[in-house]
């Protein structure tokens, strides 16, 4: 059974920094896309970061750029986000996700459950 299990998420003051790792069993994600998406109440989800098979591709939403990093580890089917200089608008159920193809995101082959952010002002 293919799982993504994300973990690392909590309650952090603004300014503060905390990282989420995804980790991946069932299967080998090593020629995977992967990311991070979040959804806040009231909003749409939305992707956060992907990062590409090898790691020599990443993408950010402008929100995040310059705060958030995303990397893998592919030896340990584990995907991170690295979120420093956190604001209360990135408070949001963070998700971890995915799959092969140009258009992944759109329709990620595989989900984690989700992991709350809450960044307190």
């Amino acid at each position: 059974q293919v799982q993504l299990i994300e973990s690392g998420g909590g309650l952090v003051q603004a300014g503060g920094s905390l990282r989420l790792s995804c980790a991946a069993s069932g299967r080998t994600f090593s020629s995977d896309a992967m990311g991070w998406f979040r959804q806040a109440p009231g909003k749409e989800r939305e992707v956060v970061g992907t990062i590409m098979w090898n790691g020599g591709m990443t993408y950010y939403v402008d929100s995040v750029k310059g705060r958030f990093t995303i990397s893998r580890d592919n030896a340990k089917n584990t995907v991170y986000l690295q979120m420093n200089s956190l604001k209360p608008e990135d408070t949001a159920v963070y998700y971890c996700a995915a799959g092969r193809g140009s258009g992944w995101i759109n329709s990620p082959s595989y989900w984690g459950q989700g992991t709350q952010v809450t960044v307190s002002s």
